[in-house]
């Protein structure tokens, strides 16, 4: 068994969901080109807005780096940083898949045991997910060609974008050989990878802007992201090719270390040792409920903690952005126009806290697709032989989803809390903050059921369509607006409908239907898995 077979076989398990990927996000890349040219198809429009973008941090939070009002230099501002975290996404997992994946359901061993040995499996990987970046690099460069920008533009946004990619498969691929599971590997690289995004996005906003507001200089902060290479490569607009490469490169010298370590280790050992666990069993695993808790509370702390950032930073920011609009008296126009009814710090905490509703969805979906690992892993056969009701297995995932939602939401709002206390701010802001919260727990309660649905349903896609479910709800819901979709579109995500503060009152939008969806999705989950074989293992 040589590397091209091993590559063949990488090749022929992922095609599916690499093509998934890859055209996804060049199609991200068309739609964002559609939506500059129906929304902002005049220069005053793109001024307007890049104006408004430097000065409030929060949009910068979420858009990359402003390099001027030319057509295709805003459109890189608005939709790099996103191209950039799909690739980062697609190489982790990947990475993980194909590494620690494999040692950990004994494909490893196996063809660690034929003239292959234990290291042309992770060249292969290497090599795999470097071409599924260029694959995805090329694909986002003809998607903007196709809309008549600059080829060599086009090339670079391209490459930026497949640069962090790689970047991120070596990340990834070292958490891997440090890590005892691949749940911990994967959990590793996408913090990595949040953090990496916010670091850009927070770096951008206290960059330094330009005097007629349409460009900013990035902080050193974002230089030390790989989303701040890709968006200081600054497409469309001084074209700078080496941002783009530090990636590549980044990822190509960690793809090496990759070698060294698992060289350096024992097959299915890692440098950071798993935790020794207990002789006996507590008293707080006698129920299956508990057992839930326990096999899934790892992951719902981490999304507590984003949360809790997420809450801090509603209200801190917030208060930064009322400054700076009081500071310049345009700026505090631009402001205002945005904000609407609502003052401009009510519209800071929305805007955070519809990105908490993406959070608290992505922690049901990963509680409710734990589920399907026990199962296809076998271990869920031992806890149904004893007296657990298939019906009661799936609810136990339920009620520690639903508790991961409101713990995350809860701690959203008890950081927005410590954000108002830490500057002596308006503790009015609570009310706000409250209403958005408790809304976003009906949305996200939304994706819980409809990937409960698929679990009981098509049990084999449950995983990605849960995933692809979270993917779609926060494209509609905070792209479609953006991309121009029709207003209806948009109100399909769950997360773009709940109820929000608008001035003094409470505009209640899509809760109703949003409680109907998930009462009906629940009932018809519970009900119809009476009728689901559970698979025993492989």
């Amino acid at each position: 068994m040589g590397l091209g077979t091993l590559w063949a076989q990488r090749v022929r398990r992922d095609w599916r969901q690499l093509l998934m990927w890859t055209v996804g996000t060049a199609l991200l890349a068309y739609l964002a080109y559609v939506g500059v040219a129906q929304s902002y198809g005049t220069e005053q429009d793109r001024v307007s807005l890049l104006a408004a973008a430097v000065a409030n941090p929060v949009i910068l939070l979420f858009r990359g780096l402003p390099s001027g009002p030319e057509e295709g230099a805003f459109m890189v501002f608005l939709i790099m940083p996103w191209l950039a975290l799909l690739a980062a996404f697609m190489s982790t997992f990947l990475a993980v898949r194909h590494t620690r994946g494999d040692e950990e359901a004994g494909r490893a061993e196996l063809v660690a045991a034929t003239p292959a040995g234990r290291m042309m499996p992770v060249v292969a990987t290497a090599l795999h997910g470097l071409r599924a970046n260029v694959v995805l690099g090329a694909l986002v460069a003809l998607a903007f060609i196709a809309v008549g920008l600059d080829p060599a533009g086009a090339a670079l946004a391209g490459a930026a974008a497949g640069g962090v990619g790689v970047c991120f498969l070596g990340i990834a691929l070292v958490c891997a050989q440090l890590l005892r599971t691949s749940r911990a590997a994967n959990a590793t690289a996408v913090w990595i990878t949040l953090a990496a995004f916010l670091a850009s996005g927070i770096g951008n906003a206290i960059g330094t802007p330009s005097d007629d507001l349409s460009r900013i200089e990035s902080s050193g902060l974002a230089w030390a992201s790989p989303f701040g290479w890709a968006e200081n490569a600054r497409a469309f607009d001084e074209d700078l090719w080496w941002p783009a490469f530090l990636g590549i490169g980044v990822g190509i010298v960690l793809a090496g270390v990759t070698i060294g370590l698992a060289a350096a280790r024992d097959l299915g050992e890692s440098f950071v040792p798993a935790r020794r666990g207990r002789a006996e069993a507590s008293a707080a695993l006698s129920s299956p409920t508990a057992l839930v808790w326990r096999l899934t509370r790892g992951a719902v702390a981490g999304w507590v903690v984003g949360g809790l950032i997420a809450g801090v930073m509603s209200t801190s920011l917030a208060s930064i952005v009322e400054e700076v609009g009081a500071s310049n008296p345009a700026v505090e126009e631009i402001l205002r126009q945005i904000s609407g009814e609502g003052s401009i710090e009510q519209g800071t905490i929305t805007t955070f806290f519809t990105m908490l509703g993406v959070l608290a969805a992505c922690c049901a979906v990963q509680v409710v697709c734990r589920a399907r690992q026990e199962e296809t892993h076998g271990t869920a056969e031992p806890v149904l032989s004893a007296p657990v009701a298939r019906v009661r297995w799936l609810a136990d995932y339920f009620v520690v989803a639903a508790i991961g939602v409101v713990l995350v939401v809860a701690a959203a709002i008890g950081g927005a809390a410590l954000g108002i206390a830490a500057r002596d701010g308006d503790w009015g802001l609570m009310r706000t903050v409250a209403v958005t919260g408790a809304g976003q727990v009906v949305g996200a309660s939304v994706f819980l059921v409809l990937t409960a649905l698929a679990f009981v349903l098509a049990p084999r896609v449950t995983i990605a369509l849960g995933w692809s479910l979270v993917v779609v709800g926060m494209t509609l819901g905070l792209f479609g607006p953006l991309f121009g979709f029709p207003e209806w579109l948009v109100r399909l995500s769950p997360i773009a409908v709940t109820p929000i503060v608008d001035g003094d009152a409470v505009d209640v939008r899509g809760l109703w239907w949003l409680v109907g969806a998930v009462v009906v999705g629940a009932a018809a989950a519970l009900g119809l898995m009476r009728r689901r074989e559970l698979a025993t293992g492989g």
